[in-house]
């Protein structure tokens, strides 16, 4: 066996020092001897038994502070905010356009698959973490198939969680201007940098989630996390309330009066006739679908899986939890879940009730519609907007963490890289936001591509490979529903690259025959 000392600079500590019997509630079964002959690693890595060992103690009893390295001592609730802050995001305001196209039942099934799935692939990744010792995605990676599995799941993270904050992003650019426009009265073709979304975004950033993404462990976050979610009641609230006070047919806002939405009027009813939809004043589309099919249906499963990937975050907040055990972060994971499930179930049904087959993809515009200078829907924006920016921070701390993972696995805890990878990355998401055509556009590629590495993929290509054969062979259960499990990811992604691809084509095609 290696020296402490050098075993110390080949290895990436991810928790405080403890006995895995408390996490796995089993005794540990392997050393690293049990790695290299057999059932856990099936590659050469010389190094292979050193991460078994990242919650076990030295010779001294003590272990220097990495950059990973934290004493957990979040509270299970501040877990739960954190965990639901990470799941909830700016998915929700396009949840009633994908109810749309889907038809309530339709919606509430694929909602519910989603939901399960996704805490059925958190326990493989708490079970695969419980075994072999490791709180970090990368790693467990890294164990399953060396190098390779870490770049891979170092990659998917990153992607995923840029395109995540990107669309927190465009929220706080499309909806900011719009609220100091109602809040001074403003022109809207007034040209005042106050209200030019992309200075805006950059002033936020700035000063509010760059401070934030500084903080050294994602456990500080909790109290901003829990308002964050509290923002997200409100415009939920609303939503319900909304359904009750607006007619259908709803009377749109006199054009004549104003030009604030004027393009986004024009490309509504170019819409409705390309669909040949008619005028509002028709009641006959006032009436709930419960299944429908239709081009924009192939959006609906990645915007739904984009609503519900917080994998990444899932083992740094377990690394974080006082007291931490297998059952009690599944208990977290499972409490956010079902909320989330519960607040998205809600914002899409009552947004589809109220606006029907002319709910748009994001649905706070649909509002502004009828009066864009609504007390109540400015107030809602004021929550989303807090609600979003306050979501940046939680998202990045992954990234930042699978960065280091990548580039500098052997390196300490340094002030220096903790900030310049948090600029880089902001400024980076920053240009993103400023050139993005549409936030539909990102939901449905990022969805399509990381979310079923992160979701179904990784959890079951590790969990097959870390747990033992001896303990679980191929034939047993277990692993034949990973198997299945990681199919239907495979499945997912092809299939959803596929349609949004046909659509991609059959738009352009429409849109050249228009012209």
């Amino acid at each position: 066996m290696m020296e402490p000392s050098q075993s110390e600079m080949n290895i990436l500590s991810n928790g405080k020092s403890h006995d895995l019997e408390d996490d796995m509630g089993v005794p540990m079964k392997m050393m690293p001897e049990d790695d290299q002959n057999g059932t856990t690693v099936r590659f050469d890595d010389p190094d292979g038994g050193l991460e078994s060992e990242e919650f076990l103690p030295n010779t001294d009893g003590k272990k220097p502070i990495r950059f990973t390295d934290f004493e957990g001592k979040t509270s299970f609730g501040m877990s739960v905010f954190n965990l639901g802050n990470a799941i909830m995001g700016s998915g929700i305001l396009g949840l009633a356009y994908a109810m749309a196209n889907t038809g309530i039942l339709l919606f509430l099934f694929l909602l519910t698959a989603v939901a399960a799935l996704s805490a059925y692939s958190i326990h493989l990744l708490l079970k695969s973490s419980g075994i072999v010792g490791i709180r970090a995605y990368e790693q467990l990676g890294y164990r399953a198939f060396g190098t390779p599995g870490k770049m891979a799941a170092g990659i998917a993270i990153t992607l995923q969680n840029i395109g995540a904050m990107s669309s927190y992003l465009y929220i706080v650019k499309s909806e900011l201007p719009l609220v100091i426009q109602a809040f001074l009265k403003a022109d809207p073709n007034s040209d005042l940098w106050y209200m030019n979304g992309n200075y805006l975004v950059i002033m936020v950033t700035a000063s509010i989630i760059l401070p934030l993404a500084l903080m050294k462990q994602l456990g500080y976050l909790g109290y901003t996390s829990g308002f964050s979610l509290s923002c997200m009641v409100f415009f939920l609230s609303a939503v319900i309330y909304k359904k009750f006070q607006i007619p259908c047919p709803f009377e749109e806002f006199s054009a004549n009066s104003t030009a604030i939405h004027h393009s986004l009027n024009v490309s509504s009813h170019i819409h409705e006739y390309n669909n040949g939809l008619v005028h509002e004043d028709d009641d006959s589309h006032c009436f709930p679908r419960m299944i429908t099919v239709n081009s924009q249906t192939a959006y609906t499963i990645p915007i739904l899986a984009f609503a519900f990937v917080c994998h990444p975050e899932v083992l740094p907040i377990y690394t974080e939890l006082r007291n931490p055990t297998q059952k009690k972060m599944q208990k977290v994971s499972n409490i956010s879940i079902f909320v989330m499930w519960s607040m998205y179930f809600l914002a899409a049904l009552f947004g589809y009730l109220t606006f029907y087959d002319n709910v748009e993809p994001e649905l706070l515009h649909t509002y502004s519609r009828i009066d864009p200078y609504d007390t109540l829907i400015l107030c809602v924006r004021v929550a989303v907007l807090t609600a979003v920016t306050l979501t940046v921070p939680i998202v990045l701390f992954p990234v930042r963490r699978a960065i280091q993972h990548m580039l500098f696995p052997t390196k300490s805890f340094n002030w220096l890289r903790h900030f310049a990878i948090a600029l880089i990355l902001l400024i980076l998401i920053n240009m993103l936001v400023i050139f993005a055509p549409n936030i539909l556009g990102i939901f449905g590629i990022i969805g399509a591509t990381s979310a079923p590495c992160l979701i179904f993929i990784f959890p079951a290509v590790f969990y097959i490979r870390i747990v033992p054969k001896e303990d679980e062979p191929m034939t047993s259960v277990t692993k034949i529903l990973a198997v299945c499990f990681a199919v239907l990811g495979v499945s997912f992604m092809v299939m959803s690259l596929s349609f949004i691809l046909i659509d991609w084509t059959t738009g352009s095609s429409r849109a050249a025959g228009g012209h």
